[in-house]
């Protein structure tokens, strides 16, 4: 009985010792960021922004996961934006509110991180999207509206739109805390 004990400690030891030394070498490229469609819950705040809960109804998707912006209400942190970024800290995207019906057009003065936006109305339905390419140290940058009038723009990383689930179709359900 109590060889087998002992060879019962010894196999745990050595299978832990195996493990240890096996999964420390992988994988290969670890990282921590969230995998496609995760909520990343390592963000990061910057500047005066408040977080906003989101999510897109609608569409071939129904309905999202429940998501989290950087709300831009404000005349200054809308005209802030995401200049001089290169990341946008694990958030999802910057939402900008609008009290009244707006057709203001955006620029990437100063910003790095190419962007698409996606423009929704007051009932938060779908307007139109556009992408937007970096302006860097330039006296003038192009501008890119919507359609038509809009209340709410998201801003995200060019090409997160279709993971978003956001097109024809589609409503922006934003407020409330983030996930």
């Amino acid at each position: 009985m109590r060889l087998l004990r002992w060879a019962i400690v010894a196999a745990i030891l050595v299978g832990g010792a195996v493990l240890l030394t096996l999964g420390a070498n992988l994988p290969a490229d670890p990282t921590l960021r969230p995998a496609e469609g995760e909520v990343s819950l390592n963000r990061t705040p910057f500047g005066d922004f408040r977080e906003i809960g989101f999510r897109i109804e609608g569409g071939a998707a129904q309905a999202t996961a429940a998501r989290c912006a950087l709300l831009a209400e404000t005349a200054a942190q809308q005209s802030l934006g995401l200049m001089n970024r290169t990341d946008i800290g694990g958030y999802d995207g910057m939402l900008f509110k609008f009290n009244t019906d707006h057709t203001g057009e955006f620029y990437m003065k100063d910003t790095p991180l190419p962007l698409s936006i996606a423009f929704f109305d007051a009932a938060g339905n779908f307007v139109s999207t556009v992408d937007m390419a970096p302006c860097i140290h330039q006296a003038s940058c192009p501008t890119y509206g919507a359609t038509r009038p809009y209340r709410w723009a998201l801003e995200v990383p060019q090409g997160a739109l279709p993971r978003l689930s956001i097109g024809p179709g589609t409503r922006l359900v934003a407020g409330g805390p983030c996930p």
